[in-house]
Protein backbone atom coordinates (compact mmCIF):
# COMPACT_ATOMS: atom_id res chain seq x y z
CA UNK A 1 0.00 0.00 0.00
CA UNK A 2 2.89 2.37 0.71
CA UNK A 3 5.26 1.34 -2.06
CA UNK A 4 4.42 4.62 -3.77
CA UNK A 5 3.72 7.75 -1.74
CA UNK A 6 1.08 10.06 -3.18
CA UNK A 7 -1.47 12.61 -2.04
CA UNK A 8 -3.96 9.85 -1.18
CA UNK A 9 -1.75 7.88 1.22
CA UNK A 10 0.89 10.27 2.59
CA UNK A 11 -0.94 11.07 5.85
CA UNK A 12 -1.77 7.43 6.54
CA UNK A 13 1.87 6.49 5.90
CA UNK A 14 3.08 9.22 8.27
CA UNK A 15 0.64 8.11 10.98
CA UNK A 16 1.63 4.45 10.56
CA UNK A 17 5.33 5.26 10.92
CA UNK A 18 4.93 7.71 13.80
CA UNK A 19 6.79 6.22 16.76
CA UNK A 20 5.74 8.15 19.81
CA UNK A 21 3.66 6.07 22.24
CA UNK A 22 0.77 7.83 23.92
CA UNK A 23 1.02 10.84 21.61
CA UNK A 24 -2.10 12.83 20.86
CA UNK A 25 -3.10 14.04 17.42
CA UNK A 26 -1.79 17.55 18.04
CA UNK A 27 1.71 16.18 18.78
CA UNK A 28 1.64 14.16 15.58
CA UNK A 29 0.61 17.21 13.57
CA UNK A 30 3.26 19.35 15.26
CA UNK A 31 5.98 16.82 14.44
CA UNK A 32 4.78 16.46 10.85
CA UNK A 33 4.73 20.25 10.52
CA UNK A 34 8.47 20.28 11.11
CA UNK A 35 8.77 19.66 7.38
CA UNK A 36 6.82 22.87 6.77
CA UNK A 37 9.12 24.69 9.20
CA UNK A 38 12.07 23.37 7.21
CA UNK A 39 10.49 24.67 4.01
CA UNK A 40 10.07 28.10 5.59
CA UNK A 41 13.68 28.14 6.76
CA UNK A 42 14.83 27.20 3.27
CA UNK A 43 12.64 29.85 1.64
CA UNK A 44 14.13 32.43 3.98
CA UNK A 45 17.62 31.15 3.13
CA UNK A 46 16.98 31.64 -0.59
CA UNK A 47 15.96 35.26 -0.05
CA UNK A 48 18.47 36.30 2.66
CA UNK A 49 21.38 33.92 1.96
CA UNK A 50 21.52 33.23 5.72
CA UNK A 51 21.31 29.52 6.54
CA UNK A 52 20.09 28.68 10.03
CA UNK A 53 22.01 25.43 10.09
CA UNK A 54 21.46 24.50 13.73
CA UNK A 55 17.71 25.01 13.51
CA UNK A 56 17.55 22.95 10.32
CA UNK A 57 19.62 20.25 12.01
CA UNK A 58 17.29 20.21 15.04
CA UNK A 59 14.17 19.80 12.90
CA UNK A 60 15.77 16.98 10.92
CA UNK A 61 16.91 15.15 14.06
CA UNK A 62 13.43 15.34 15.63
CA UNK A 63 11.81 14.10 12.40
CA UNK A 64 14.12 11.10 12.27
CA UNK A 65 13.59 10.37 15.96
CA UNK A 66 9.80 10.24 15.73
CA UNK A 67 9.31 8.77 12.25
CA UNK A 68 12.35 6.53 11.86
CA UNK A 69 15.03 6.67 9.21
CA UNK A 70 13.22 5.30 6.16
CA UNK A 71 9.92 7.05 6.81
CA UNK A 72 11.46 10.43 7.65
CA UNK A 73 13.56 10.28 4.49
CA UNK A 74 10.56 9.40 2.33
CA UNK A 75 8.44 12.12 3.95
CA UNK A 76 11.14 14.74 3.37
CA UNK A 77 11.62 13.74 -0.25
CA UNK A 78 7.87 13.75 -0.81
CA UNK A 79 7.19 17.12 0.80
CA UNK A 80 10.27 19.12 -0.25
CA UNK A 81 11.02 20.53 -3.67
CA UNK A 82 14.13 19.55 -5.61
CA UNK A 83 15.92 22.84 -4.82
CA UNK A 84 15.21 22.22 -1.12
CA UNK A 85 16.78 18.79 -1.34
CA UNK A 86 20.00 20.41 -2.59
CA UNK A 87 20.27 22.11 0.82
CA UNK A 88 18.95 19.23 2.93
CA UNK A 89 21.17 16.58 1.30
CA UNK A 90 24.40 17.78 3.01
CA UNK A 91 22.63 17.65 6.39
CA UNK A 92 21.48 14.08 5.77
CA UNK A 93 24.99 13.14 4.65
CA UNK A 94 26.46 14.78 7.75
CA UNK A 95 24.10 12.72 9.94
CA UNK A 96 24.78 9.57 7.87
CA UNK A 97 21.07 9.27 7.03
CA UNK A 98 21.10 9.57 3.24
CA UNK A 99 20.32 6.36 1.33
CA UNK A 100 21.46 5.78 -2.24
CA UNK A 101 17.85 5.51 -3.44
CA UNK A 102 14.61 6.82 -1.93
CA UNK A 103 11.88 4.51 -3.15
CA UNK A 104 8.34 5.33 -4.21
CA UNK A 105 8.07 9.10 -4.33
CA UNK A 106 5.18 10.02 -6.65
CA UNK A 107 5.78 6.97 -8.80
CA UNK A 108 9.55 7.25 -9.11
CA UNK A 109 12.64 6.23 -7.21
CA UNK A 110 15.00 9.11 -6.42
CA UNK A 111 18.72 8.50 -6.82
CA UNK A 112 20.32 10.74 -4.22
CA UNK A 113 23.60 10.87 -6.15
CA UNK A 114 21.78 12.98 -8.76
CA UNK A 115 20.89 15.69 -6.23
CA UNK A 116 23.22 18.66 -6.15
CA UNK A 117 24.96 19.84 -2.99
CA UNK A 118 24.43 23.37 -1.73
CA UNK A 119 27.87 24.85 -1.06
CA UNK A 120 26.71 27.16 1.74
CA UNK A 121 25.19 24.19 3.58
CA UNK A 122 28.47 22.32 3.24
CA UNK A 123 30.41 25.33 4.57
CA UNK A 124 28.06 25.68 7.57
CA UNK A 125 28.32 21.98 8.38
CA UNK A 126 32.12 22.09 8.21
CA UNK A 127 32.08 24.98 10.67
CA UNK A 128 29.63 23.08 12.87
CA UNK A 129 31.91 20.05 12.84
CA UNK A 130 34.88 22.18 13.92
CA UNK A 131 33.05 23.65 16.93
Amino acid sequence: MFENLNDDNIMLYAAKCYDKPNAVMSEFEEDLNRILYLKRLLTKYYSTKILKDRLIMNHIVVLYNVFGVEAATRLLFYKLEEKDLDVVKPFLMFLNLLPEIVYGIRGTDVRTSEIKLDQEAIRCLRNLQKS
